[in-house]
């Protein structure tokens, strides 16, 4: 599939590195529900990328997403409630909501430069369950489909959603991208049943395939994007 990656992968394993920061609002009488979570970072992930900030020549922002996007695609989700929220709201970003998740997507920056509000903030055991089954997805939407035999948490799941959300935009036209940013980036995240899986790894959709730093083993398929765009 074609990405805007100039390079061969040794040549972005040499690049400096760059990981897309976003923070998840978590409060401990009031947390998010998975799919809500998951959803929202995905969309967050495709606010930032057709942000102009991120886009035009000029952007403050796009010689960041330019370098990131030169390495591997790296996103680390990080969980903040009460006071580290609002110091993560005060840095420079997007925030995005869902039914009830809030989170906020943050200019690519280098692996070793995290400002110290957000580098503060944990990574690890960001949990959240799904209170009851979430509905069907809509067919006439996006769906991104999660891999139905690994186990990953809340935060490790947000960031393969982003991935997929990712390589969706990458895949679509100008004119695609232009009305999906337009309805509000409908999309969803559902498990998919093994069987199904099966059949979406031979569709041709985009694959993410995680680098295996964290919870799965490299090269593991995580997600597939489904947009009616890229059907066949």
């Amino acid at each position: 599939m074609s990405s805007p990656f100039p390079h061969e992968a040794d040549d972005r394993d040499a690049a400096p590195q760059y990981v897309l920061p976003l923070v998840v609002r978590i409060e401990r009488d009031a947390p998010p529900a998975r799919t809500d979570a998951l959803q929202t970072a995905a969309r967050a992930v495709l606010t930032l990328l057709s942000d102009e900030r991120a886009t035009a020549e000029d952007g403050v922002w796009t010689q960041a997403v330019t370098a990131w996007q030169d390495a591997r695609i790296r996103k680390v989700v990080r969980r903040a409630r009460r006071a580290e929220w609002h110091r993560a709201e005060a840095l420079p970003g997007i925030t995005v909501t869902g039914e009830h998740a809030e989170v906020r997507v943050f200019p690519p920056i280098p692996l070793d430069g995290w400002p110290k509000d957000l580098a503060r903030l944990q990574v690890s055991g960001t949990e959240l369950d799904d209170p009851e089954p979430p509905a069907p997805a809509d067919p006439a939407e996006p769906v991104l489909w999660m891999a139905p035999d690994l186990t990953m948490s809340a935060g490790k799941a947000m960031a393969q959603a982003g991935h997929g959300a990712q390589l969706a935009w990458w895949a679509l036209s100008a004119e695609e991208r232009r009305a999906w940013r337009r309805a509000g980036f409908p999309l969803a995240v559902r498990t998919a049943a093994p069987a199904q899986w099966k059949t979406l790894t031979d569709s041709g959709l985009p694959l993410v395939r995680d680098a295996g730093f964290t919870e799965v083993a490299p090269d593991s398929a995580t997600v597939i994007a489904d947009h009616p765009a890229l059907r066949s």
